[in-house]
């Protein structure tokens, strides 16, 4: 399995432990040869720490003596001394590089894998929580390989020192042994309680993160609505609990550094107290009590295991909100080629979509004729936008299959189906620097033969100016955006737009990458009546031919489409033309006048019209 995979248990659930801790050791990996340097100079340091003593020690009782080799041991007192702290510099050195390639790797796997999903799937994270995990807890989880290194290493000096402290005089060793079981209990109660306020605050964290995220989009409306006050609460309702378990947090440290330091002195005493008696007994000498009473500060530095081990529990912690990313279902994608020049028929079999044990799309199954545009008609709730999202495979059906030139859509490769389906949206969301950029955005040269305008400053590495200009102009937006500051370069920070606005580049840029499958998921309902129709005659005769898919709420999009699909509570209720629906039921008819009632343009036209309006 590979670390990035979903941990199962012997029951068969996952476990989100597993999971962070394949992520953190997938992560390590990346920069494996670093974090093995960090733990070589963090035990390399830790030895030389360890030596120097014994070193000390020798060569105080070699001066007191008056030995010849004394000044030779002086030099080699230095030398461990330098070394030490030669190897601590490039210990903290490479902990800074690890710490950052590892947040960097985990980053990049949580935002892949987040990219790799379907949509539905993303949104289970709020946008604030998703920020969270990806900045804020990846950074305190990539301190994770090389904490842990530290911790390993910060073990070293004092069980090294308690194995010399035997060697130099075994009453000595046992007066400090006294102590050890203190000390462990101390670390564990440390390990459990920072565990517990850690995760309880990131929740929190993540929680107030998204309240946030959420006012910062809807800032306008907060603003109209004058509900500032009320928001500013609400966002920082949880602002006393995250004090409450911050104040936690470092009471546990501080109590658990507080009780080792009042644990270590007295250690220390009965350490020297026992060491002078068997000095004075003639058993030890002055140089080994010096090296004894350094050692037993050494093993007493078991406490100072406390830092590395926090920053582990802490990294875990964060590792799991980090991790919780790779959770989501990854969204494959098979191998196979469209056939060339497929007209776009669209088959959809026994089609079934579950959202939260409830089926919302019922056992669909239609053939769509390539070529021929289809409006999707139904109340509000009948499962039009699912319906849509399944059609260019957005999200996958739990049930039945797409085809699409007879290839189901699950065999497709990326590359082809998003070369090949396009998608236009309600409120659509532009990327990049510029207008220019957003109409482009996602385009690529596989796909400029099916644009509007195609074969004019079509470049290898995208549309180039005139195809965007002819897809700009297709959706009715050249007008406005030639009127910005800058034209198509305006930045889109710098390009005040209403809905309508936003709505035609988002048209733009459906029609920039248009292949044999379009759907428009209302996508024409921020804009008015004329250019409504301007944009369907675009449709027809300016866009690459193909299949259109039509979420309709205008009774003109229904009117000029070949085929209507009638949906009612995830179910096809009826399909066919327009003029055949409209005659010969009623509850077809009542599904436009519902949205005359709510203020929809165009909403209802009289039956002798219909005709004219194609």
């Amino acid at each position: 399995m590979r670390p990035t995979d979903a941990a199962v248990d012997g029951a068969g659930t996952r476990s989100p432990e597993r999971d962070a801790d394949r992520a953190l050791v997938a992560a390590a990996r990346h920069s494996g040869g670093r974090t093995a340097a960090v733990l070589g100079c963090t035990v390399a340091a830790a030895a030389a720490a360890l030596a120097e003593p014994a070193v000390l020690g020798h060569t105080l009782d070699l001066l007191l003596s008056g030995a010849p080799s004394g000044p030779a041991w002086t030099l080699l007192c230095a030398a461990v001394i330098a070394a030490e702290v030669a190897l601590d510099a490039a210990a903290a050195r490479l902990t800074g590089e690890v710490d950052g390639r590892t947040t960097a790797r985990l980053r990049r796997l949580g935002l892949a894998r987040l990219l790799r999903t379907a949509p539905h799937h993303a949104a289970r994270h709020a946008s604030g929580e998703t920020a969270a995990r990806l900045t804020a807890h990846a950074t305190e989880a990539g301190r994770v390989p090389a904490a842990a290194a530290h911790a390993v290493a910060a073990l070293l000096p004092p069980i090294g020192a308690v194995a010399a402290l035997f060697l130099i005089d075994l009453w000595t060793a046992l007066a400090f042994l006294v102590g050890v079981p203190l000390l462990v209990l101390l670390l564990r109660a440390f390990a459990r309680d920072t565990l517990s306020s850690v995760a309880r605050y990131q929740h929190v964290q993540l929680a107030t993160a998204g309240r946030l995220l959420e006012a910062l989009a809807g800032a306008r409306t907060i603003a109209a609505a004058g509900s500032a006050d009320r928001e500013r609460a609400r966002i920082l309702a949880q602002l006393p609990e995250l004090g409450t378990q911050g104040r936690r947090m470092w009471q546990v440290y501080g109590g658990t550094t507080a009780r080792s330091a009042a644990l270590m002195p007295m250690l220390l005493y009965a350490v020297l107290a026992v060491g002078g008696i068997r000095l004075s007994a003639g058993a030890i000498g002055i140089g080994e009590l010096l090296a004894a009473v350094r050692y037993a500060g050494l093993a007493a530095g078991i406490g100072a295991v406390t830092g590395g081990l926090a920053a582990v529990v802490r990294g875990r912690a964060a590792a799991r909100r980090t991790t919780a990313l790779l959770a989501l279902p990854e969204f494959g994608h098979g191998r196979k080629e469209l056939p060339a020049d497929g007209p776009g028929t669209l088959e959809l079999r026994e089609v079934r979509v579950v959202r939260e044990g409830s089926t919302v799309l019922h056992d669909i199954s239609l053939l769509i004729p390539g070529g021929s545009t289809v409006a999707v008609v139904g109340r509000s709730g009948a499962g039009k936008t699912l319906f849509a999202a399944v059609a260019g495979r957005l999200t996958d059906p739990d049930a039945g299959q797409v085809l699409l030139d007879g290839v189901p859509l699950r065999e497709v490769t990326a590359e082809a189906l998003r070369r090949e389906v396009g998608y236009a949206f309600d409120r659509p969301v532009l990327l990049g620097d510029t207008v220019g950029d957003a109409i482009a955005f996602g385009a690529d040269a596989g796909a400029g033969q099916g644009r509007a305008g195609a074969g004019a400053g079509e470049g290898p590495a995208g549309p180039g100016p005139e195809a965007v200009r002819a897809a700009a102009r297709a959706a009715g937006a050249d007008l406005f955006v030639r009127r910005l500051p800058h034209g198509y370069g305006t930045r889109l920070a710098d390009a005040p737009m209403s809905g309508g606005e936003v709505q035609r580049l988002g048209l733009a840029r459906a029609f920039c990458r248009a292949g044999r499958l379009l759907v428009l998921d209302d996508a024409t309902s921020s804009l008015d009546t004329v250019t409504a129709r301007q944009v369907e005659r675009a449709l027809a005769h300016e866009i690459r031919p193909g299949t259109r898919i039509v979420v309709a709420h205008r009774l003109s999009s229904a009117v000029r489409a070949d085929l209507v699909v009638w949906l009612e509570d995830g179910r096809v209720r009826a399909s066919g033309t327009h003029d055949e629906l409209w005659r010969r039921d009623p509850d077809y008819r009542a599904v436009f006048a519902a949205g005359a009632e709510a203020g929809a343009e165009d909403a209802v036209v009289p039956e002798e019209t219909t005709e004219a309006a194609r």
